[in-house]
């Protein structure tokens, strides 16, 4: 079944997993004004812009029999024959775990001051609720006083697809609400663990894709094929954990502390700049980006989500969607390749789609196209669709084939060619008003991409999953320099 989905299905599913099935259009809503952007330093990033990086638990801590951790559903699923193109787990993983004051080494070395990283739910609470793993938060304590020795602030993000195996069995995971529960009595505790030293904490990363890959197409663990009643109901729950979640940490964390998303937005751009196209492309990021990103800001679902899902939409009350809404105070963004072009219709909902001729380009991953203009347009849409303020890029980067040529280097020309189009676009989507106040690159080394095993690489720094040795690309060199001087520009 990997092959069938590891090439251009896949890449066509990745498209489709930021909103819910079946709510590919709305209708129209009203322009609404753009927020107004940062201050641009002469020729460069604003000044005061945070340059980061990240990576996330279950991809780089291996460590997964370790001081109380419980299993998750990840580690139950990569052990299943044929669900890893490699047949690997993260079961080592890079060994972060016991190496993590190597890899805050690497970060200072970077010249990054901002780390995005997550914490394993398993490890806090083995059975996903009920009695805390007295050492589940240690490994953390360890992580964050290192950082903070070196001078780097740290961003926690509380679920990056480890959901406790425990919550699978006994409640079908997402398919309850009593997860959702569950999640924000988690979040709750470990706000009120850490704030003392982290200030920005991410709900939950990327909804579009660990919801429907894993409970709607059978692809991502924990490997479901629900029909579109429950899966659009599996989704409801994950938006009432992220707003229970706020709940909980704005009632548990310090004073002064920041909470979001982190959400692999559906990139929708207007095939062609024109006011016409461009108004379709406000439409189509609202509507197809209903199923969560804009219940959670909105408090509500689009009616043309509810009218096209029928019988298959959510139940809700307007209690939950009151705390679905809470109040964000940013929003993070994934961008990695343009999912939709758009161009005008006079049919509703105003939008429609345009296939993706075979010859577009794209990177090592065939997923991963190649679209710059993304980082320009879905920051200013969303800004102007949603009045956002706060908005940062929590992931973008590309896998490269980073051969280790005889030199013993590595030179990812095409990671360098990636990063600095796509960069160069955002900073003139920053120049044109968009509220991006940081940048998190993915990601800080070579991991366990998930069901590509360790075959994609993401990272600066190259990882020999053999030896566990960290090796700088020529793409540490580039980013050091970006951030050094604030700007992509030479």
């Amino acid at each position: 079944m990997l092959e069938k989905f590891s090439r251009r299905t896949f890449a066509k599913l990745a498209g489709l997993a930021s909103f819910g099935i079946g709510s590919s259009a709305a209708a129209a809503q009203p322009a609404r004004a753009e927020a107004p952007g940062p201050k641009l330093a002469p020729g460069g990033f604003p000044n005061g812009f945070v340059w980061g990086t990240a990576t996330s638990a279950y991809q780089v801590e291996g460590a997964v029999n370790e001081d109380g951790r419980g299993p998750s559903i990840w580690d139950t699923f990569s052990h299943q024959p044929g669900h890893i193109a490699d047949g690997t787990s993260a079961d080592r993983a890079n060994d972060h775990y016991h190496r993590y004051k190597e890899d805050v080494g690497l970060i200072r070395e970077l010249g990054v001051k901002h780390y995005r990283f997550s914490i394993a739910w398993p490890r806090v609470f083995p059975d996903g609720t009920g009695t805390p793993n007295p050492k589940g938060l240690d490994f953390y304590d360890r992580l964050l006083d290192e950082l903070l020795a070196n001078g780097i602030e740290p961003y926690a993000t509380l679920y990056h697809w480890d959901l406790p195996q425990a919550l699978q069995d006994r409640f079908g995971g997402w398919q309850s609400s009593e997860t959702s529960k569950a999640f924000a009595d988690y979040c709750g505790y470990v706000a009120q663990r850490i704030t003392d030293r982290v200030k920005f904490l991410f709900t939950l990363n990327e909804v579009g894709r660990f919801l429907n890959f894993g409970y709607g197409w059978g692809i991502d663990a924990p490997g479901l094929k629900l029909p579109p009643k429950e899966l659009n109901q599996a989704r409801h729950h994950v938006a009432l954990a992220h707003g229970l979640a706020v709940q909980a940490i704005r009632a548990q964390g310090r004073a002064g502390t920041k909470v979001g998303p982190a959400e692999n937005i559906a990139a929708c751009l207007p095939a062609i700049d024109t006011p016409e196209n461009v108004r379709a492309a406000e439409i189509a990021t609202r509507e197809l980006n209903a199923g969560f990103l804009n219940v959670i800001i909105e408090g509500k679902y689009t009616d043309h989500f509810l009218d096209y899902a029928g019988a298959n939409a959510p139940t809700f009350t307007a209690d939950e969607l009151k705390i679905i809404g809470a109040r964000n105070d940013f929003i993070g963004l994934n961008i990695y390749a343009p999912q939709f072009y758009v161009v005008a219709s006079d049919k509703v909902p105003g939008f429609s789609v345009l296939p993706f001729p075979s010859s577009f380009p794209h990177m090592k991953s065939d997923w991963l196209r190649i679209g710059p203009e993304t980082a320009y347009w879905v920051p200013r849409l969303a800004a102007k669709v949603w009045k956002l303020d706060t908005i940062y890029i929590t992931e973008n980067g590309t896998s490269s084939t980073d051969q280790v040529m005889p030199d013993g280097k590595i030179y990812d020309l095409d990671r360098i060619m990636f990063l600095r189009n796509y960069l160069t676009q955002l900073q003139r989507s920053i120049a044109d008003g968009a509220p991006v106040r940081g940048y998190f690159l993915w990601s800080l080394m070579d991991n366990f991409e998930w069901i590509f095993g360790f075959e994609q690489r993401f990272g600066l720094y190259h990882v020999d999953f053999d030896t566990l040795a960290r090796k700088p690309k020529l793409s540490v060199e580039f980013y050091r320099n970006v951030i050094a001087r604030n700007s992509v520009d030479a």
